[in-house]
């Protein structure tokens, strides 16, 4: 008997399918990864089999856990298997922690909820857990709140909790997305290790193609609520047979590829709906709409010398120097809590350095005052990670982009307007979409509705701060393919920040590498990879998940229709 047996599993909401009659089973010790993009039902299926969908879902079919269907399963009998036999990493942590409790006492209260032991007992099993997910201080972290830890610690205390009770089954939902190569390593090397020394059945949702090559033992591709392949990780990612798996693995950008984009566009996945017949699907050829241009090796818009900044006594930026080029894209990475961010800020104007020059266009903008300030804004805007949390959900797309058009004194109403949709129609969103609100959107065209108010003040350096590492595969080739057309139609400069080595690879001119608030290194991506110099570059690379794997690659402008 399977661990997990679900069949024909459907989720609908009103009458509107969210999953469509899924299947699958899933052994113990055993990783099964569901991947597809955001929206496919990947999150909707982990939450059906956890009992966490809300009251207005409608749940048909079977989830047999140990023989046991889930879904018909009285609540009560449930929670006595959520958090004990039941275990789920959620995506983000900080969300997932409360950040008025200390982490003893969240880890220590599902200890006390599905076991005998006694608060003392629980505290000391709670420390236990902590050192197993491999946290620094055990005992002082037992004190300590949510924020006093960084995005991967607060990851470790969430599957400590996940773990607290050795589930036989645990859902990991994204679990190392929007981590840093390094972190994410030692994350998937902690559940895999899990995994075998509690024998765990692993559902892995993720959109990471180098992670599932690395952890999953079989992988099932979803699309619109459906499963459209499911096999071996080897067999799927070494000759996929549906069309969109394919489109998936040639938009990937894993550590093995040597793309750039001077050379192609990314691949993307075209999917044709008509009521009532399968959907239709294409994967785009890969030439750009106007060639881009490589920048200029002279000249710098920006240059920052000697920079120092430090939050009260400790240090966080040392001595730092940079130049960014006209239309030059420069790639900035390291781990959390390098520096990048700060940086960012700095250049910015909300933080101000302790000493150091920060140069635009000739003009040291580190000593502006703050009515200086607003002309020079106009100059440099900012594309954020997480495009839901920067745009206000009560205001509708034409307020958020008409608020920073007056902000900056453009008082022409009309020719407002005609700016606002010439900029939607140059980030490939519909007229129509001034009147929507965020959450009507998928996050990709969020993502979009981001990068167009950052650009209708038409600025020369636009700040990328993790503009695509939430997004998956797909949708962020398609942002990816847009930045590089905005960059040649509006000469743009980029500072792209990310923790995703492959994408600043195919994205960047120059890549610099930060560690400990100091510039250790910088090349062009190719020198980069193939002969880094520093021990730090060196140990990033290695981090890359899916080293090993070579990408399937289907020919490009092939079409293909193809059913349930």
């Amino acid at each position: 008997m399977s661990l997990l047996d679900v069949r024909g599993l459907r989720v609908a909401y009103q009458g509107v399918a969210a999953v469509h009659g899924l299947g699958f089973q899933l052994e113990a010790g055993e990783t099964l990864a569901l991947v597809g993009e955001s929206g496919c039902g990947k999150s909707t299926t982990a939450q059906a089999l956890m009992g966490l969908l809300p009251s207005n879902a409608q749940v048909s079919g079977l989830a047999l856990f140990e023989g046991r269907d889930l879904l018909a399963m009285p609540a009560r009998e449930r929670r006595q298997l959520q958090g004990n036999a039941l275990g789920m990493v959620f995506q983000e942590p900080l969300s997932s922690l409360n950040p008025v409790l200390t982490l003893g006492e969240q880890v220590s209260e599902v200890l006390l909820a599905h076991s005998r032991l006694t608060r003392r007992q629980a505290w000391q099993r709670a420390e236990e857990l902590l050192a197993l997910v491999q946290l620094p201080r055990p005992r002082q972290h037992l004190h300590e709140y949510p924020h006093h830890l960084s995005g991967g610690q607060r990851q470790r205390v969430v599957i400590a909790m996940a773990i607290a009770c050795e589930p036989r089954l645990l859902i990991a939902d994204e679990p190392t997305t929007a981590l840093d190569v390094s972190v994410q390593a030692q994350i998937l090397k902690l559940l895999d290790r899990l995994r075998r020394e509690l024998g765990m059945g692993v559902l892995l949702i993720t959109h990471d193609l180098g992670v599932v090559a690395e952890q999953a033992d079989r992988v099932l591709v979803m699309h619109d609520g459906h499963s459209l392949e499911h096999a071996g990780t080897r067999t799927l990612l070494n000759a996929p047979r549906h069309p969109y798996t394919q489109g998936l693995l040639k938009a990937s950008l894993g550590a093995a590829h040597q793309e750039h984009y001077l050379k192609a566009r990314l691949p993307e996945i075209r999917v044709t709906r008509q009521s009532g017949q399968p959907n239709q699907y294409a994967i785009s050829d890969t030439r750009h709409n106007v060639a881009p241009q490589a920048p200029a090796t002279t000249g710098g818009l920006l240059e920052v010398r000697d920079l120092n900044l430090s939050y009260g006594e400790r240090p966080v930026l040392n001595a730092l120097d940079l130049t960014l080029g006209p239309r030059e894209s420069l790639g900035l990475v390291g781990e959390s809590g390098c520096g990048k961010s700060t940086l960012s800020k700095a250049l910015l104007g909300l933080l101000e350095p302790s000493s150091g020059r920060i140069e635009y266009a000739g003009q040291n903008i580190a000593t502006l005052s703050a009515a200086e300030r607003l002309p020079w804004r106009r100059q440099v805007q900012m594309i954020f990670q997480d495009p839901a949390a920067a745009l206000n959900p009560r205001h509708s797309i034409d307020t958020l982009l008409d608020r920073v058009q007056r902000l900056h004194g453009q008082a022409d109403a009309r020719e407002r307007l005609r700016e606002r949709l010439r900029m939607l129609d140059a980030v490939g969103l519909p007229a129509a979409s001034l009147q929507r609100l965020p959450h009507q959107f998928s996050g990709g065209q969020r993502q979009r509705i981001g990068i167009a108010r950052a650009l209708i003040l038409k600025p020369k350096l636009v700040i990328c701060d993790e503009p695509v590492s939430a997004l998956d595969v797909s949708t962020q080739a398609q942002i990816l393919n847009l930045l590089v057309e905005l960059r040649e139609a509006f000469g743009l400069s980029y500072l792209f920040i990310s923790h995703d080595l492959s994408v600043v690879r195919w994205f960047c001119d120059r890549v610099l590498v930060m560690h400990g608030g100091r510039i250790v290194e910088q090349a062009t991506p190719d020198a980069l990879w193939q002969q880094p110099q520093h021990p730090y570059t060196r140990r990033l690379l290695a981090a890359i998940p899916g080293h090993a794997t070579q990408p399937y690659t289907p020919q490009p402008g092939l079409q293909f229709a193809v059913g349930w």
